[in-house]
């Protein structure tokens, strides 16, 4: 958000941002916002969600023993070159490490779950692949 100067951003967990006013996410100041923009716009929030698409997504967490920077992971990044190209505009993908847990994170949206879960098994397989082929770390 900082990087492209956004103000909001969400997750589909739930968590909204409002930069303007926290830097997490803080379920009383999101609630105050949408009230806010319910009253602003005189309409109810049944009304205000309707111009909501739903997209299908693909979550996938995978615990590995090793992480590398995913860079530094040639068959991953080459099945994600080749996945965003795929989906193009009809879809996102988003790789990466957790900040709290030693797992990947493979995040996919777009028209058809079922080729969501293909997809995000072929990225877990690619990591597999490049984390087995790497070196041990030298103790």
């Amino acid at each position: 958000m900082r990087e492209n100067g956004y103000a909001f951003g969400g997750e589909q967990s739930g968590h909204l941002i409002f930069f303007d006013h926290a830097t997490t996410g803080d379920g009383l100041v999101a609630a105050l916002q949408v009230l806010g923009v319910m009253i602003r716009e005189q309409k109810p929030l049944s009304e205000l969600a309707s111009v909501m698409q739903r997209v299908p997504q693909v979550l996938e967490s995978v615990l590995f023993s090793t992480r590398r920077p995913i860079e530094d992971m040639a068959e991953l990044s080459r099945h994600m070159g080749l996945i965003e190209r795929k989906l193009g505009d009809d879809g996102r993908l988003l790789v990466r490490w957790s900040g709290t847990e030693p797992k990947l994170r493979v995040m996919l949206e777009g028209p058809d779950v079922a080729t969501l879960k293909e997809l995000a098994m072929d990225l877990i397989g690619a990591a597999r692949r490049d984390l087995d082929a790497a070196p041990a770390p030298a103790r």
